[in-house]
This record gives C-alpha cells, structure tokens and sequence, in this order.
C-alpha cells in the first residue's frame, strides 16, 4: 500500500500544482521555461503512475476487504465509464459543445470514472486509488472553474459534429477498453 499512496502523492501532487500553488507554478515557469517544466512534470507524473501501477498490483495481491458490493453494481460501474470515456475525450478534442458548457470535461469525465469505480470496488486499495482521483477531480474541477471565472474565460462554442466525434471515440475507446483491453491490463473484465 506505500507504493500506491507514494505514487497517488506524486501523480496527483504533480496535477495539484495549478491548483494549491499556482503563482509559484508561473513563476517556475518564468525562470525555467515551458519546455523544462513540462518535462520535469512530465517525469514526475510518469514515475508517480508507475508507482501506483506498481503499488495497487501489490495491494491487490494482498487484499483486504472492506465491504462487499452488491453483483449489479459491476454493471453499473461499466455503463458509467462509457459517458466518462465521453467527458475524457471531449475535454482533449478541441471545438466541443460539451467543453464549451462544462468548462473542464476531462476532470468531469475523471470524477464520474472514480466514483463509478468506487461503486463495484470494495477493497481498501480500491478504496484508496479511486477516492484519491474522485477526490482530487472535485477540488480540480472547482479550482478549475473559479479560475475561469476570475479570468472571464469563455469557451467557443464548439459544433455537433465535434461532439459526434467525441461520442464516437469515446465509445469506441471504451468498447475496446471494456471488452479487449481491462481484462489482460487490470486482471478484471467487466463484461
């Protein structure tokens, strides 16, 4: 469980910056430049993922039960990860309807994933992996759009053609995801 939580705290450390230190983010930027400090978050974001693959794939080998969830649950957990792939999608495609009326899609798409996961997950490192992400994503997501506020910013107003796309990628990526790819790369298949 320490390798886990040690790479929740750099992953979702590393994307809390803008949130908890934004002025000191900017003005590391200024000294250093935009491509170094992507690069050092990048790498920072890359060993905190690996430890959490790494840390959950231990935890897991060694589980402890905290409840029990209920056989429909499963079910529901892969129905609510298909808008999410949708949100995840939106928020990286660039002239969507649905950026233009959430604002951040992709920390939206992230928090409806967690707390799906949450639903059918009732092990502690579940417990600790997806509460740390619907967690992060709910303080993201209003730190997100206060600083939009404060900025004025307003998102064009993207087209149905865009959201056609994000629908269908997102669909397709979760079909894929859902059916070929969760089982051989979480050892769980959800259908």
């Amino acid at each position: 469980m320490t390798l886990l939580v040690a790479g929740l705290v750099l992953f979702l450390g590393a994307h809390s910056v803008r949130i908890f230190a934004d002025g000191w983010r900017t003005s590391t930027i200024a000294r250093i430049g935009r491509n170094p400090w992507r690069g050092l978050y990048s790498i920072v974001s890359l060993v905190g993922f690996a430890l959490i693959v790494w840390g959950y794939g231990q935890a897991r080998a060694d589980p402890l039960v905290v409840w029990s969830p209920p056989a429909w649950t499963r079910y529901a957990t892969s129905l609510l990860v298909l808008p999410s792939f949708v949100l995840i999608v939106a928020g990286n495609l660039p002239g969507t309807r649905i950026r233009a009326a959430l604002g951040h899609p992709m920390v939206l798409g992230t928090k409806l994933w967690a707390a799906a996961h949450l639903l059918s997950n009732g092990m502690l490192a579940d417990i600790v992996l997806f509460g740390a992400f619907l967690a992060w994503a709910i303080v993201d997501y209003a730190s997100a759009r206060r600083r939009d506020r404060a900025a004025g910013v307003v998102y064009p107003p993207g087209t149905s053609s865009r959201d056609a796309t994000a629908l269908a990628i997102g669909t397709i990526a979760w079909f894929a995801f859902g059916f070929w790819l969760h089982g051989p790369l979480i050892g769980v298949r959800p259908f």
